[in-house]
């Protein structure tokens, strides 16, 4: 199969997935692009010759060819047959062949040379594309390079594996563009993927594995069995066609490369000066090499190496016997200068159980979790309890507990499972098997297939063990809460295992039960919740508990809910240092989102950004769910960088939480996706989002509005489309619950929406005072005071108070300037600019009715408010409020101007 050509066929299956070539590339003559084998030069040489806008003539040279003289120039013929000087050099390449000796002595070289030049004289206006050039044979290269010098207006595109032109440069011409075919993005490979219906999780994996290689994502695609877990165990860890694929792609660099690779593949950050040292002084010559053929990436700065695909060190690995596969793990513990790492290569090198390994590994994991590095603490946890001796039941046991623990902090689900079968395969007791079973359940988040068939076996394993039942009780209830969508059930799970940890005297189980207890008592509305809370908050701390667990973790959340960010920042940073400690990096995540959410509520962007962008990053880099860590980036990203990021981000969201079934963050990343939809001005598909928002959250049974605040922004899209009564009936709800349960910091957002609801019915007046006084109150929150004047402008330059609109746009884009939101930045200088492009003259003054222009014509006239009302027979405050009604309108602020204002109308 040529390079792509796999490719090519998904390509018309899932549409425009092309890949990225420079602009600068599409006004050159002559094109080399390059790149490994599956990575899309085919498709890319052939987007870029439809571009140029002329025929395509394609030379396609095989492996078999590269040894055969003149090979290409025959190609080059038969590929004209109606041209006359195609019939003459396919005859004096079949003269050539036919003599003996060599084909390209100098009379037969300059014959070939002059029909080639001829040839491509006499062919019509075209596009030369040679694919798979790597295999041109080199008769015909030297004899094209000539006549193509020749010929300069005859565009060429080359396309081959590795960027050589060789001492005398390319056969294409001295002023070749050369272009390396990037790998496709994680988008691109989505919608690659896109037949598949694969997990986005999948998805994102397959993209890691390929490193953005089309056919080798497709290939990897195509398997019928899941990727390889983490450690590259398997001898058959890829698909056969992916090994194929792979195979082309190393077979492009010499053995010794692929040698130095190898060991590159076997360690777990490998960099010039381990390399070095296994392969004297050429290693880095031998990488350069890797790196011409898109094997690896050298980073210069740390000298670090890293595959550009992670199925290349896959393949290298699953090549070795097991034999030789130790004997490299020997030689790079004897190169390795960093000591965990050399005890990591000891235990790997061992052949089978051995005590002093197995404590060496054991003790290495405690060092590379002290400092930091989880994912390396997770394997030599697991390798420290695969060496210990059977016999050595107890400390087995043990250590496969801590391995369990170590891989469920990291989200890695594999060797969680791993370690959970040693566990379980040498006769716990209950509290080791519960043990495991809930880290087990722990690490596997939402994406456990099997969770019932798991809480049976711990539940039975913890019988008359009231203490490890609410243990076990605790994760079936925040499981009843994301996945079954039932927090009323979660919420009597939760107060079943208080009681029972209560009657068992454990005070860390009491104290996770009252917290999963208080955080669903809030979100029904329960008058208890905070009750609840102050109870946990009440017994002592101790470590067993997960960070993010804790009731100081929920206090936090809470201050943020009642739009306290500076009291949820300052509870969130010690959590921040406690969970990075410990290496829980779920806990990390979720502290950094509350951060995250905390700092952009205070109108702090770029440390938002910040934790954000770190919250993705480890979640990216782990097996956690992306779902909660999307959300946060949706929110962050759309308030302070960008909204087609911010985009991206909550539709991926979306889309793990379906296939994870995980409702909470389903209708959390739907709220941020409508939420963005509106701010972008696209209410039709807000509607959609926010309503399933709605429908989700009714479902849930959820009653308190400041958890999700997702009824302010669906009101504002029912008003933006025109559905007036179903705003009003919508604010009217959420305003009596948000007053029944105390919530006040939920009411600016709907007094905000109930004044552009005010608006779209006409009363200008009623919604200006109401934005006003919203704007006041949200001092505090300078965001949402900016999105309130911004509000307020709309409304005035719809009342037709120009100057009043530009004042509160003026202010709104001050505010979202000095905390950095640069969409809304944009959005209020966009207002900005329709004002200030406005009509200024008189006859585009804003009109007044006419009771308003009766008015202010008198009052221009020097009569009194009580005159007014007299010769109008109107009350005086009916006067006052008529005329604050012109002022506004008119962008005034005296009689005086009032005079001067309205009396050329009465002239």
């Amino acid at each position: 199969m040529p390079d792509s050509a796999m490719w090519m066929n998904a390509f018309h299956e899932a549409g425009p997935v092309l890949p990225v070539v420079p602009e600068d590339v599409h006004g050159t003559r002559r094109v080399v692009l390059f790149g490994p084998p599956g990575s899309g030069k085919t498709t890319a040489a052939g987007e870029l010759g439809r571009r140029l806008g002329l025929p395509v003539l394609r030379l396609a040279p095989r492996p078999q060819d590269a040894l055969v003289p003149c090979a290409g120039l025959l190609e080059l013929a038969l590929a004209l047959p109606a041209l006359p000087g195609a019939r003459e050099l396919a005859a004096a390449v079949d003269e050539a062949a036919g003599r003996p000796g060599s084909p390209d002595d100098a009379g037969r070289s300059l014959r070939l040379r002059r029909q080639t030049t001829a040839l491509l004289r006499e062919a019509p206006p075209m596009t030369l594309v040679v694919d798979n050039a790597q295999w041109l044979d080199a008769a015909s290269a030297a004899v094209l390079g000539w006549a193509l010098r020749l010929t300069p207006g005859l565009a060429v595109i080359a396309a081959e594996r590795t960027w050589r032109p060789g001492a005398a440069g390319h056969w294409c011409g001295e002023d070749t563009c050369a272009v390396r075919v990037p790998p496709l993005t994680s988008p691109q490979v989505a919608t690659l993927l896109s037949p598949y219906r694969l997990a986005p999780r999948e998805v994102t994996r397959i993209h890691t594995h390929s490193g953005g290689n089309p056919a080798l994502a497709l290939a990897l695609a195509d398997a019928s069995r899941p990727l390889p877990d983490l450690g590259g165990e398997s001898d058959t860890a890829l698909p056969p066609t992916a090994r194929r694929l792979v195979g082309e792609w190393l077979d492009e660099v010499p053995a010794q490369v692929q040698e130095l690779l190898t060991f590159a593949a076997l360690d777990d950050r490998p960099d010039l000066e381990l390399l070095g040292r296994l392969t004297d002084p050429a290693a880095e010559a031998l990488l350069t090499q890797a790196e011409a053929a898109g094997l690896l990436d050298i980073e210069r700065a740390d000298r670090s190496v890293r595959f550009t695909a992670s199925a290349i060190g896959t393949e290298l690995v699953a090549r070795l016997p097991g034999d030789e596969r130790r004997r490299l793990h020997a030689r790079l513990a004897e190169a390795s200068h960093d000591s965990v790492r050399r005890d990591r290569h000891t235990a790997l090198a061992a052949d089978g159980p051995d005590r002093q390994t197995a404590r060496r590994a054991a003790r290495a994991a405690v060092r590379a979790r002290q400092r930091g590095d989880h994912a390396l603490a997770a394997e030599l946890s697991l390798l420290a309890a695969q060496r210990t001796p059977h016999d050595d039941s107890e400390l087995l046991t043990e250590r496969a507990l801590t391995a369990v623990r170590d891989a469920a902090h990291y989200g890695d689900l594999p060797r969680s499972r791993a370690a959970a079968r040693l566990v379980l395969g040498h006769d716990p007791t209950p509290a080791q098997h519960v043990d495991a079973l809930v880290a087990l359940i722990d690490a596997s988040g939402r994406r456990l297939h099997s969770a019932d068939e798991l809480f049976a076996a711990a539940l039975h394993a913890a019988v008359g063990r009231p203490d490890l039942t609410a243990r076990i009780l605790i994760r079936q209830s925040i499981w009843a809460n994301v996945n079954d969508g039932d927090p009323h059930r979660a919420c009597a799970l939760a107060g079943r295992a208080t009681a029972l940890a209560e009657a068992a005297d454990d005070t860390p189980t009491t104290v996770m039960a009252l917290t999963m207890r208080a955080r669903l008592q809030r979100v029904l509305g329960h008058p208890d919740a905070e009750t609840t809370l102050s109870r946990a908050l009440s017994l002592p701390r101790t470590a067993s508990i997960p960070v993010n667990g804790t009731p100081q973790h929920l206090a936090a959340r809470h201050a943020l809910f009642d739009d306290h960010p500076d009291d949820a920042r300052t509870a969130l940073l010690p959590l921040l240092v406690e969970a990075e400690r410990t290496g829980d990096t779920e806990a990390t995540v979720d502290i950094l989102r509350s951060l995250a959410e905390a700092e952009l509520r205070a109108g702090r962007c770029a440390r938002a950004l910040h934790h954000a962008h770190r919250a993705q990053a480890l979640t990216d880099e782990t097996s956690l769910s992306p779902s909660p860590a999307c959300y946060t980036s949706a929110l962050v990203e759309g308030t302070a960088r960008r909204t087609d990021l911010a985009l991206v981000h909550a539709h991926r969201g979306v889309d793990t939480a379906r296939q994870e079934d995980n409702k909470i963050f389903l209708s959390r990343n739907l709220f941020a996706l409508g939420h963005l939809l509106l701010a972008t001005n696209r209410p039709k598909e807000a509607l959609e989002a926010l309503e399933e928002v709605r429908a989700l959250e009714e479902l849930q049974q959820v009653r308190d509005p400041s958890v999700l605040r997702w009824h302010p922004e669906l009101a504002e899209t029912l008003v933006a489309i025109g559905h007036l009564d179903r705003a009003q009936s919508l604010l009217d709800d959420t305003r009596r619950t948000a007053t029944d349960l105390g919530r006040d910091a939920v009411l600016p957002a709907l007094e905000r929406t109930q004044a552009l609801l005010d608006a779209a019915r006409g009363d200008y007046d009623t919604a200006a005072g109401r934005l006003t006084d919203a704007a006041d109150r949200l001092r505090h929150l300078p965001l949402e005071r900016g999105r309130t004047l911004l509000a307020l402008s709309h409304t005035e330059r719809r009342g037709r108070r120009r100057a009043s609109a530009r004042t509160a746009a003026q202010s709104a884009a001050d505010l979202f300037t000095a905390h950095h939101a640069h969409p809304w930045t944009e959005t209020a200088a966009h207002t900005l600019s329709r004002l200030e492009a406005a009509p200024t003259d008189n006859n585009a003054r804003p009109r007044l009715t006419s009771a308003e222009q009766r008015c202010a014509e008198l009052a221009a006239a020097g009569a009194s408010n009580r005159d007014i009302a007299t010769t109008l027979t109107v009350s005086v405050k009916t006067v006052e409020a008529t005329l604050t009604r012109v002022y506004r309108k008119l962008g005034l602020h005296s009689r005086f101007q009032l005079a001067h204002a309205v009396t050329p109308a009465r002239e």
